[in-house]
């Protein structure tokens, strides 16, 4: 079989590597040529073109990138054309994936979904069109199902959270990056998550660090985002006498980190599941902010308050993203034994209700095979 799989963000790498792995262990013949990243290429795929020229932020960001959006939809198309997948896989990545399924679907290609645009967060009217050119969707949250059965009539595979399986294949792998990290020092450990562009990294880390001067009992160790070059965090990291960045080790760092800062998105999730006490942070440029919080429909912006479907995780959003509020939030974290038995409670609850869809990777290579063996 000829796959074509479309990733467009460092999370999407992840998984789609991890697919890409189960779906050559059905078919070892597979033939898989890709968008994505270092992951997905390294577990065997054709890499076509790198996250990194793909990922725009924002509603400002977007329009001020256009051109090159649609430079970049002209090639995918005309580079799925010559190839003739038997089926083009779509990993997330809404704004491209979605024009990308359309088209698609006009030309005769299969089109599997995996990994739900968040339409039940925003642009809820996406939905109509998604059935109509999405011939099978899994889905990894559990409530997602339901949304879609209930108020689209539209059967979908929930497949459980692929982070669930990388998790346990990480930490059962001998990494010796314990001792790589405990090098910077033998304080407690504060982990730092600000994002894996540029853009946002801007934004968030450097209020990340001013709150580092207030614990100076603590190390503050960054987590280098894969596609972001070393020397861009030298010059944000290098004022700053408790705070050090490690490359390519988040989870290692996770594992021994007593407390963590974590911009929303799939890192809010990891951080849940590894026991991490966590404050969530958003913080965007003004337009964009503006402009979302009168189009986003959910009552949170990270995925474990989200699943919970209650507050779990304190999030600071915009405004509320201060220096002063975040210094006060993580010395909460860490001295509150209260809150921190609570949030075990709740992480414990998060983790059964994930485990109950199953293995994620094998089981969407194992739906996609019988429907196209179909």
């Amino acid at each position: 079989m000829k796959y074509y799989i479309i990733a467009g963000e460092a999370s999407g790498d992840l998984h789609g590597s991890n697919l890409i792995r189960e779906l050559i262990q059905k078919d070892s013949s597979a033939q898989i040529r890709c968008w994505g990243g270092d992951k997905m290429q390294e577990a065997g795929g054709e890499l076509v073109k790198h996250y990194r020229d793909l990922a725009f932020m924002g509603f400002v960001e977007v329009l001020m990138n256009l051109r090159t959006i649609f430079r970049n939809l002209k090639f995918c198309k005309e580079d799925i054309l010559a190839n003739r997948p038997d089926a083009l896989i779509l990993i997330d990545y809404p704004g491209f994936n979605l024009r990308i399924a359309r088209w698609a679907k006009m030309q005769g290609i299969k089109v599997i979904y995996y990994i739900s645009p968040q339409v039940w967060a925003w642009k809820e009217g996406r939905v109509k069109m998604m059935k109509q050119c999405i011939d099978k969707m899994l889905v990894i949250l559990p409530f997602e199902k339901d949304y879609y059965r209930q108020k689209w009539n539209w059967e979908v595979e929930y497949v459980g959270h692929p982070l669930l399986e990388e998790i346990e294949r990480r930490t059962r792998k001998e990494t010796g990056a314990e001792n790589d990290i405990q090098r910077f020092s033998s304080k407690p450990i504060v982990a730092l998550l600000p994002g894996s562009r540029k853009q946002e990294i801007n934004v968030k880390l450097p209020v990340m660090l001013e709150v580092s001067k207030a614990f100076p009992e603590y190390q503050f160790i960054v987590a280098r985002a894969p596609g972001v070059e070393a020397s861009f965090y030298d010059s944000l990291v290098s004022d700053y006498a408790n705070v050090s960045y490690v490359s390519n080790q988040t989870y290692d760092l996770l594992q021994q980190s007593v407390a963590a800062l974590v911009t929303s998105g799939t890192a809010t999730l990891e951080t849940a599941l590894f026991g991490v006490p966590e404050v969530v942070c958003y913080k965007g440029s003004w337009l964009s902010y503006q402009i979302g919080k009168r189009l986003v429909k959910v009552k949170y912006i990270s995925l474990v308050n989200l699943i919970m479907d209650r507050l779990v995780v304190k999030e600071l959003i915009q405004d509320e993203m201060t220096v002063s509020r975040l210094t006060m939030a993580l010395k909460d974290l860490l001295q509150d034994e209260q809150q921190r038995r609570e949030l075990t409670v709740a992480y414990t609850q998060l983790r059964e209700m994930l485990v109950a869809g199953g293995k994620a990777s094998a089981q969407a290579a194992t739906l996609i095979s019988r429907f196209l063996q179909q």
